[in-house]
């Protein structure tokens, strides 16, 4: 019997004995190596950059190519704790993390998420707020703010009024991790009331009476995938104040907030972000922690397949070669700041099925429409393909450029690579360096081609 018990120590991963507690800065760190360690071919860690006290900011990566970004893949995050004292979703992700990679290979549904997505978790954006909670308290902890006294949820770019706070290192990182990244679906998790919320945040008369975004029935779908999954929808709110019918809420409706990170993603990083509430109480007791897992384990999973709603594609020209910069939007659903292909000529639009009118604009060259029909898909774990070949030169505008819409300017993003001009005031832009200029055009007509999912 005990050499029983010491094969089955051995062969059993260490993982498999995360408890149910509040784990410090240094005890998540080491569980986020072992993790990876034990799961190297489905599994990476990489800072993104480090708090105000120089604390690293761990982001433990998911997937089939778990280091790299692969072309029909999309991208998926989860941020907890960016409130130093808001720690249940800090908790339940390292319990996810768990979850997913014990069950690979063991759950066809699991397998089937990790293989056809690239998932980031970030389980705390304010190390330094969580080491700083010393008398824990269901809303009025420390810990709330960095080390620098800054609420991070404030303290992002903003599109409708002027945001002039110092932009934080931990601000500066997920900015720049965003930029990096081709992230299509986001939620970041938090304490203190139970809703999913989603854009927009903050608005203005001129750009977005009562907060409205072009997406607001994909974003009403995705709050109550969460909502109705984790039964908040059921719940008769913290207080008298605090309830929400369906579990959820357009953020702007609620409180207006300044510098939001929702809204920033969604503006500028052109992924979809809602923000879960998830205890009444910001730090309960380490006793009900098994409880939210188990509450919220569903939901956590059900929302990640959200990721695979809508179309996904590659823009091209005549040659095949893939075009970068090109826009690529849903006709009456305009964004703040156009959606682009990324380097590898990619989009990604998060749509309920339906039909709709794609409007693709490559700078130079005429817009080009074209409908199309989008089953439900996300079940099948991709979204519709849709690649776009776009025209020879009937198509060319009779100026240089095409005029396109300006975008609110981000000015704390310092990189100067192609993702940057996302961030620029306004597009003028020049292709002599691209591919786009050595096309050689033929007279070939619009070639959209439709093809099986990916």
């Amino acid at each position: 019997m005990d050499l029983l018990c010491f094969f089955l120590v051995v062969l059993l991963p260490s993982v498999l004995g995360l408890d149910f507690g509040y784990h410090s800065t240094e005890s998540l760190e080491n569980f986020l190596k072992t993790v990876n360690q034990n799961y190297p071919s489905i599994t990476h860690l990489h800072s993104i950059g480090k708090s105000v006290a120089g604390r690293d900011l761990w982001v433990f990566v998911l997937g089939r190519f778990p280091t790299k970004h692969t072309i029909g893949i999309p991208e998926f995050k989860y941020v907890a704790n960016m409130h130093g004292d808001e720690v249940v979703g800090r908790e339940i992700l390292l319990h996810l993390i768990e979850y997913l990679v014990t069950q690979y290979g063991q759950n066809a549904e699991i397998e089937q998420i990790i293989n056809s997505t690239r998932i980031h978790i970030l389980p705390s954006m304010n190390p330094d707020g969580f080491e700083a909670v010393v008398r824990p308290d269901c809303m009025f902890s420390d810990g709330r703010y960095n080390k620098n006294k800054f609420d991070l949820n404030r303290n992002f770019p903003d599109a409708f009024e002027a945001n002039t706070v110092e932009i934080q290192p931990e601000t500066q990182a997920v900015m720049d991790w965003v930029e990096s990244e081709t992230f299509v679906l986001s939620a970041n998790l938090h304490g203190g009331a139970m809703v999913a919320s989603f854009p927009y945040d903050n608005s203005n008369a001129a750009v977005a009476a009562k907060g409205v975004t072009p997406d607001q029935d994909v974003f009403i779908h995705l709050a109550k995938t969460y909502s109705f999954t984790a039964n908040m929808s059921r719940s008769d709110g913290c207080d008298d104040s605090n309830r929400f019918e369906d579990g959820i809420t357009n953020g702007y409706t609620w409180y207006p907030v300044q510098g939001g990170m929702q809204d920033y993603n969604y503006i500028w990083g052109q992924c979809f972000e809602i923000t879960l509430e998830l205890s009444c109480c910001k730090y309960p007791p380490e006793n009900e922690l098994q409880t939210f897992w188990a509450t919220n384990r569903p939901a956590l999973i059900e929302y990640m397949k959200q990721v695979h709603l809508g179309v996904k594609g590659q823009v091209f020209d005549i040659q095949r070669n893939p075009i970068a910069n090109a826009i690529v939007e849903v006709v009456g659903r305009n964004h703040i700041c156009p959606y682009r292909t990324n380097q590898n000529g990619e989009y990604y639009l998060l749509l309920l099925p339906g039909n709709y009118t794609l409007n693709v604009t490559v700078p130079g060259f005429k817009s080009i429409t074209q409908k199309l029909e989008l089953p439900a898909g996300h079940q099948l774990y991709s979204a519709l393909k849709y690649d776009i070949v776009y025209p020879g030169p009937a198509f060319r505008a009779t100026t240089s450029t095409t005029q396109i819409p300006s975008c609110p300017k981000a000015v704390s993003v310092s990189s100067t690579n192609e993702a940057a001009l996302l961030l620029s005031t306004t597009f003028t832009l020049c292709f002599s360096a691209t591919p786009l200029l050595m096309m050689i055009f033929s007279t070939d007509t619009l070639s959209c081609i439709l093809s099986s999912f990916w």
